[in-house]
């Protein structure tokens, strides 16, 4: 397939919208044609669980237990187990609004398939994306692109905002339930959920939010499968020491991290190069011994 590179502009008018309302709704984002092809790609990774063993395709709102099947099926980094999906009109398009959106120094980030089965996809918690940050050390924006392969409705789960909540902090997460196996997190701060703006959409149209936009999908209580595809860009990084991540990040004992860590363990990715280099030679040695205790 050979690489497409569409011209994606916003108007003044989003990109002033994006900035005062934390999210952006397009109506159309790519082709039938493409979104029909990465319905079936899309399919079949979910079909297999590609990525299970590696702790890529895992149970978002569940416990992820052998056996029992998953609410809230999610694979991190598709396009590891799906090359093709590294060359399509919607990644094209995307990077595009994320330079438009965070300056030229965008860069893609990570990404992601969100599948809600048919009458019991479970629904994916109130909560905002920085609060799931475990990069210490560094500052900088994060941006989603979420794109439907079928109609999103409210009925199967479309996006839902609190508009201008990106305008104030991060607020209080936890895992749902307090059960600290589950990986998705949930926002137990105080916000008004009277304010949620549901966001249908067309199969290839998408939203597009700021990472601190308070955001959720309800339950999939239709009879058709609610597929998604993420793409998730990050701006400029700069230093900031006193970011120490969230508390809330270090107390998950997931079975997709114990899989993860066991496949690398086994060599996996070259142990995750060897564990990304030892942690940053466990950082750069405590930054040198916080410069010989000063």
């Amino acid at each position: 397939m050979r690489r497409v590179t569409p011209h994606f502009s916003l108007t003044a008018e989003q990109v002033h919208r994006f900035r005062d309302q934390g999210y952006l709704v397009l109506d159309r984002i790519t082709g039938d044609e493409e979104v029909e092809r990465l319905r079936g790609i899309f399919d079949r990774l979910f079909a297999t669980s590609a990525g299970h063993e590696r702790g890529s395709h895992f149970d978002l709102a569940g416990t992820d237990e052998e056996g029992r099947p998953p609410v809230l099926p999610q694979i991190v980094n598709p396009v590891e187990f799906a090359p093709e999906l590294a060359e399509t009109e919607f990644r094209a398009a995307s990077l595009q609004i994320a330079r438009q959106l965070l300056g030229p120094e965008a860069q893609p980030w990570f990404e992601h398939a969100i599948l809600k089965p048919p009458g019991y996809g479970a629904p994916t918690p109130w909560h905002q994306d920085e609060a799931h940050r475990c990069d210490p050390g560094v500052d900088y924006e994060q941006v989603s692109i979420w794109m439907p392969l079928q109609q999103a409705t409210v009925e199967n789960g479309c996006m839902e905002f609190i508009p201008k909540s990106h305008l104030g902090p991060v607020l209080d997460h936890h895992s749902p339930g307090g059960d600290r196996r589950v990986m998705a997190l949930e926002c137990v701060g105080d916000f008004d959920r009277a304010k949620s703006v549901p966001c249908p959409l067309p199969p290839g149209g998408a939203t597009v939010h700021h990472w601190r936009t308070m955001h959720h999908a309800g339950a999939n209580t239709s009879n058709i499968p609610r597929r998604a595809y993420i793409l998730v860009f990050r701006g400029k990084v700069t230093p900031n020491p006193a970011f120490n991540g969230y508390p809330w990040n270090s107390e998950k004992a997931t079975a997709a991290q114990a899989r993860r860590t066991a496949w690398e363990n086994r060599g996996g990715l070259a142990g995750r190069a060897a564990r990304r280099t030892a942690a940053f030679v466990a950082r750069i040695r405590q930054k040198a011994g916080r410069l010989l205790r000063s």
